[in-house]
């Protein structure tokens, strides 16, 4: 901008406001600086922007258009490095960092995690870990925050894609897909469609028209989850186990802890997420039940998170000798998906999700936002303690963007102290208090802000000026899981016909040997330099399709 009686050009951000200042934002001076400055970015970009991630969703597009920038204008220096491929989550491209750095602020100041900083200077400065370690052998929990903050691609997620087409085209396998909640109330925005709008049953038959198998939803084990999380719940506070009980259905959280506060490693519960219970229970029960080689089936899981690719690639997630899932598609990826075998989820009739790992309570839906995990295990938990259905459904305390929400509950004569937590800068605050001496009996912690609708495999909104994830979008998709509960029958876990089957027909009963032996697990302490090595999982052309890694994904 122009500031009147300052012989330089000012930078809007950051120039005090004082009395007086005239300021002028369009003069030729400001528009010829602008151009400038844009054209000296894509002097040193990489040009492939046809075939580009964020083609048409692009910030620095988007900056071109508005200033009248263009290529060719100054000598052209662009970056040829290869994209960095050497974790299950996340793809590196420098050739495409504009070093505005939003990824390292959104590391440290929302997640309070750090582990971007800039190395080198001028041409040469990237944004990178430490010594550029791979972000498998620093503190990165693998939430994906920074995928939605880069303006460009220069951070997007690992791309399972033609892994799955492969899994498709093979005749000789039994392809089962399985659809995370948050899902249903966002993959509607890369089809035009408001944020929140609820496309389940449109969800269900563009599954199909891809080509699946088995079209299930992962609220059906959800469901599953809060049978065995309440029951853990009860069992602790019967028993004196280590409290306060803290749910592990986020994989960032998990890996958060492992890395910062190993000591609270035996507060987790030990239930697997979701996610990879409906792996197990689909390799085992409803490969039974479909007379089915379990060794023949191919588990697909649609999450909003990049965290659930490393999560499917730890040792720990497996079951028998084979592991719960084998890929795991962003929302993003499906999109594309469906864009590539020219499917309109629009256009797609209403359809139902297959059974029995199909059916879920409302309370399942509310999995996927900040304190539904705590609501939905409480409304179980009141219900089997009392031996009756209790008239309370919602639990609005636990609702909401607050950082930190907190509440108490009367449970069988008990005042339970109960804590909601979301983004990994407010876990960290309220992990301190817990240190402090803080007591509490039950929390839920959610690695991203909003919980999984604001998880990092989430479409990027179709407004490449202001492509970033808004709070606004937050809500609105939570709302969508919430009206999604009203609208069901059932509405608490352990109404579920299904799950109730499953445990008659195969696991017996909560926690049971069986229960624990499929749906529960352990975990790792990390440090914040782990050490991991995923170095086999390099590709040496960044254009050839990444396979799985060997021994990791099978």
């Amino acid at each position: 901008m122009e500031i009147e009686g300052s012989r330089n050009l000012q930078a809007a951000c950051v120039y005090p406001v004082a009395e007086g200042l005239r300021v002028h934002t369009h003069t030729p001076r400001v528009r010829k600086a602008r151009r400038r400055v844009v054209e000296l970015l894509l002097s040193e970009h990489n040009r492939e922007c046809p075939t580009c991630p964020r083609s048409a969703n692009c910030e620095l597009q988007a900056l071109a258009r508005k200033v009248g920038a263009r290529y060719g204008k100054l000598a052209s220096q662009p970056r040829c490095e290869p994209k960095i491929v050497k974790n299950p989550f996340i793809v590196r491209d420098y050739s495409k960092c504009v070093k505005c750095r939003r990824c390292e602020a959104v590391c440290k100041n929302m997640q309070g995690i750090g582990v971007y900083v800039p190395l080198n200077r001028g041409y040469e400065t990237i944004i990178a870990p430490a010594f550029e370690r791979n972000l498998a052998e620093v503190a990165c929990i693998a939430c994906g925050q920074c995928l939605l903050a880069c303006p460009t691609a220069s951070l997007t997620e690992r791309s399972y894609i033609e892994e799955v087409w492969q899994a498709l085209d093979d005749p000789a396998k039994h392809v089962v897909v399985q659809t995370a909640p948050a899902i249903q109330v966002s993959i509607g925005e890369e089809f035009g469609l408001p944020a929140g709008t609820v496309v389940s049953g449109k969800l269900a038959a563009s599954l199909r028209r891809l080509g699946f198998d088995s079209v299930f939803s992962t609220d059906f084990a959800a469901d599953l989850t809060i049978m065995e999380e309440a029951h853990e719940l009860l069992h602790r506070l019967a028993k004196g186990g280590p409290l306060p009980l803290i749910s592990s259905c986020s994989p960032g959280w998990i890996k958060f802890c492992e890395h910062f506060y190993p000591e609270f490693i035996d507060n987790l519960s030990t239930c697997k997420s979701p996610m990879e219970m409906f792996g197990a229970l689909a390799k085992t029960y409803y490969a039974q039940k479909a007379g089915i080689d379990p060794k023949d089936m191919v588990v697909v899981a649609v999450m909003p998170c990049t965290a659930k690719k490393f999560e499917a690639a730890r040792p720990e997630m497996t079951t028998y000798g084979l592991r719960d899932v084998d890929y795991v598609l962003t929302t993003r990826e499906l999109a594309k998906m469906l864009r590539q075998a020219d499917i309109n989820l629009n256009k797609l009739p209403e359809e139902d999700f297959d059974q029995p790992l199909g059916l879920s309570s409302g309370a399942a839906n509310i999995f996927a936002t900040t304190g539904g995990v705590m609501e939905a295990a409480i409304r179980t938990a009141l219900a089997l303690t009392e031996g009756k259905e209790l008239g309370r459904l919602e639990f609005k305390e636990f609702r909401g963007t607050t950082g930190i929400k907190e509440a108490e509950v009367e449970l069988k004569g008990q005042t339970l102290r109960l804590a909601v937590a979301h983004g990994t800068n407010n876990a960290k605050k309220l992990m301190e208090r817990l240190k402090r001496g803080e007591k509490f009996h039950f929390i839920e912690i959610m690695a991203c802000a909003g919980g999984c609708v604001g998880g990092g495999g989430q479409p990027i909104t179709g407004d490449p000026e202001k492509p970033e994830l808004t709070l606004e979008h937050r809500q609105k998709r939570a709302a969508g899981l919430y009206a999604l509960d009203l609208s069901k029958e059932l509405r608490r876990s352990h109404e579920n016909k299904a799950v109730l089957q499953v445990y008659q027909e195969f696991l017996g009963e909560p926690m049971s040997k069986k229960a624990k032996e499929i749906l529960h697990t352990h975990y790792t302490a990390r440090g914040k330099l782990p050490g991991f090595n995923f170095e086999h999982l390099a590709k040496p052309d960044p254009e050839v399709p990444v396979g799985n890694p060997p021994g990791l994904l099978h």
